[in-house]
């Protein structure tokens, strides 16, 4: 590179940070780089096989060697990639942002009857159905019912342009957006009508969220970026919307290349989002005036040209793992050569969630897949299916249901009844604790289900919404190897069906799950104000806890409260907020405690699992167990929640709003978390 297209670009950088103010007490950030993976993973799936992160040792030295990163991070409930990186941009829970259940979920219609929608959509959209049912209510929503606070909105209102690289719903993700944003009859419209493919890449995946008054949005082509319901207000700011508008504004003579040097002809789809592309756009934006930006990177453990996912050292997956290391080498070599350093810039990396490994071993068990690729039986290697409604008629249970079919597959009864006695959900569930099945990749004999939760479970895993519509009848935690459905496999030829059969093709990779190789996720901070903690498995943290950490540390706030917190135990002393310094420890302590009560994967969340998964299995005269159960959740539930509420105002206060903690109280909520815990455990053994 030429030393005048270096100095260039650091001036250009440098010159949007005199507008974008972002650091506290004298720590300046002049840049933010945050990156969600779609499922890599930092622990081995396969003993012999390094790890994704092993296998991209540029990214994890960076990681380990600059900054902090977190190996003992969760996930919260369900494990998808539409609720998780939901959670890590907004600090909240499902409960409060409106998407509990991804990547579809179903919503009832007064009528009974329930409806399939996606999960991904713009951040103002309504929901739709598939088939066109529409609510009325914003997908991405507030307890109180209201469309969430953009998580884009602290850094636009501070001067700074937010670069949007495929990340869920802070993008155009739908061709029927397009003209809700450029105008039922412009241009943009009538190409959406026309040619919805070039639309997509024209105008879908792409944004940039600009500061008010920002020139790079001053041109004809950039339009209001409307958040009505945002507190506050948030008239005058505007927004580019597609890499065709996007591109003459970051690209080199209008052209954007991947980190690579291919040029980028449009936008390539979620799922192509490849470490070149995510990176060349990011490296991009950040050199170009978008000092902030949010980036989504796709997986590697499928073949990118057929859509097949692949096995623990396949030679595809290891040739993709290879591409990603190369390409964080040049993103890492790049930015150093524009001035965009740790010492200046805020990294925040992660993934949403890990995965399940659904196949049989490799047919040449001592593959280390480096330097011997593994080979895989394919007609063993995928997700076990299992047709629940078929096996449920063998019982004579016929009680009409639908399902979001899942390894965590959530059940809508028709009719939308909401009362959990009701005597056709008890069948049901009474049925599918009990159902058992062989599985035909090891041969044994054995339940499908290994948790369940109906809606007074799911209130305490933070499940339940302010739209009562999507909120399914209950929850199953299967054995993450098994796809329930309601229907027959597609790996069942017909007729007769079969009910229960390996799918060849589909998916090989298991999430959304309760399961500890699903919810144990990484996540990773190295920046100004970030301890060099290296590897660290001693912080115990989940999804929100990232927002409230990253706005601490570039002095921004939310209006709203977290259920995350400030994991003050990673951050330089200079950098916690004033009014944790003087009780540093029992701060960490009572937000170590709190994650604990709150977290859906928490020690009282895996507890009370076990209590619900015990009431709604039994049965006997007048239900008596059940009944039992679901009035210990209730009271539970109340008690964390009135509990969580307490802690949650003052980790808040201290860490935003600068009020320093009465010692006493804190020692009481101390206390009173212990003794919660201690009586659920106790509750959850008997």
């Amino acid at each position: 590179m030429a030393t005048e297209t270096v100095v260039g670009r650091q001036a250009e950088a440098r010159s949007t940070g005199e507008a974008c103010a972002l650091g506290t007490d004298g720590r300046r950030v002049d840049h933010v780089v945050y990156i969600q993976f779609n499922n890599v993973h930092l622990k081995r799936d396969n003993p012999n096989v390094p790890s994704d992160l092993e296998q991209m040792p540029t990214l994890l030295q960076f990681m380990q060697s600059q900054g902090t990163l977190l190996t003992n991070h969760h996930t919260p409930l369900i494990a998808h990639t539409g609720t998780d990186i939901l959670s890590t941009l907004t600090g909240v829970y499902g409960d409060r942002n409106g998407v509990p259940v991804a990547n579809t979920f179903r919503f009832y219609t007064p009528d009974g009857a329930s409806h399939a929608a996606l999960s991904f959509a713009y951040w103002t959209d309504r929901v739709v159905g598939f088939d066109g049912t529409t609510s009325d209510k914003p997908l991405v929503m507030t307890a109180q019912g209201t469309n969430a606070p953009a998580p884009w909105v602290p850094f636009t209102r501070a001067g700074c342009n937010f670069g949007a690289i495929g990340l869920d719903n802070t993008v155009l993700e739908r061709v029927s957006n397009i003209p809700t944003f450029f105008g039922p009859g412009s241009p943009e419209a009538a190409e959406a009508n026309a040619d919805p493919a070039q639309a997509t890449a024209d105008f879908v995946g792409i944004a940039i969220h600009c500061a008010a008054g920002a020139a790079l949005c001053s041109g004809d082509h950039g339009v209001l970026d409307p958040l009505p319901a945002e507190p506050g207000g948030y008239s005058g700011f505007k927004g580019l919307f597609g890499h065709k508008y996007v591109a003459p504004q970051i690209g080199t003579a209008g052209v954007v290349r991947d980190i690579e040097g291919n040029v980028i002809p449009g936008f390539p789809g979620f799922s192509a989002m490849t470490a070149a592309r995510t990176l060349g756009y990011t490296a991009a934006m950040l050199e170009h005036g978008v000092p902030v930006t949010f980036a989504y990177l796709t997986d590697a453990h499928e073949n990118l040209e057929t859509g097949i996912e692949l096995g623990p050292g396949d030679a595809t997956y290891e040739a993709n793992l290879r591409a990603y290391d190369r390409a964080f080498a040049d993103f890492f070599a790049r930015l150093n050569r524009d001035g965009i350093t740790p010492a200046n810039t805020l990294f925040v990396i992660g993934a949403d969630e890990n995965d399940h490994f659904v196949g049989a071993p490799p047919l040449n068990p001592g593959c280390d897949g480096v330097t011997v690729a593994c080979r895989y039986d394919p007609n063993k290697l995928g997700q076990i299916e299992v047709d629940v409604q078929f096996l449920l008629a063998q019982q004579g249970i016929n009680t009409p249901f639908d399902v979001r079919d899942d390894s965590a597959p959530n059940f809508y009864l028709v009719g939308d009844p909401r009362q959990p006695s009701n005597p056709d959900t008890r069948l049901l569930e009474r049925a599918l604790g009990s159902l058992q099945v062989t599985n035909p990749l090891t041969g044994r004999t054995e339940r499908i289900t290994q948790g369940m939760a109906d809606r007074t479970e799911m209130k305490l895993l933070h499940m339940v919404t302010a739209d009562e519509s999507r909120t399914p009848t209950f929850t199953i935690f299967a054995n993450p190897d098994y796809h329930v459905q309601a229907g027959a496999p597609d790996c069942s030829v017909d007729p007769p069906e079969t009910p229960v059969c390996e799918f060849s093709g589909g998916d090989v990779w298991s999430h959304g799950d309760l399961a500890p190789d699903i919810n144990t996720t990484w996540f990773s901070f190295a920046g100004p104000g970030v301890q060099h903690l290296g590897r660290t498995d001693s912080i115990w943290s989940d999804h929100p806890d990232v927002r409230p950490t990253f706005l601490s540390l570039l002095g921004l706030r939310d209006t709203y409260p977290h259920q995350g917190r400030v994991l003050i135990e990673m951050l330089a002393q200079n950098a916690l907020p004033r009014a944790l310094r003087e009780q540093e420890e029992t701060l960490v302590r009572l937000g170590q405690l709190y994650k604990q009560i709150n977290a859906p994967v928490g020690a009282l969340g895996l507890a009370s699992v076990k209590m619900s998964t015990r009431g709604l299995e039994s049965g006997g005269a007048g239900d008596q167990v059940f009944k039992r159960t679901e009035a210990s959740l209730a009271t539970l539930t109340a008690s964390r929640d009135a509990l969580a509420g307490d802690i949650e105002r003052v980790l808040e206060d201290a860490e935003f709003a600068g009020r320093q903690p009465d010692e006493n109280r804190v020692a009481d909520l101390i206390n009173r978390a212990e003794e919660l815990l201690e009586q659920v455990t106790q509750d959850a053994q008997h």
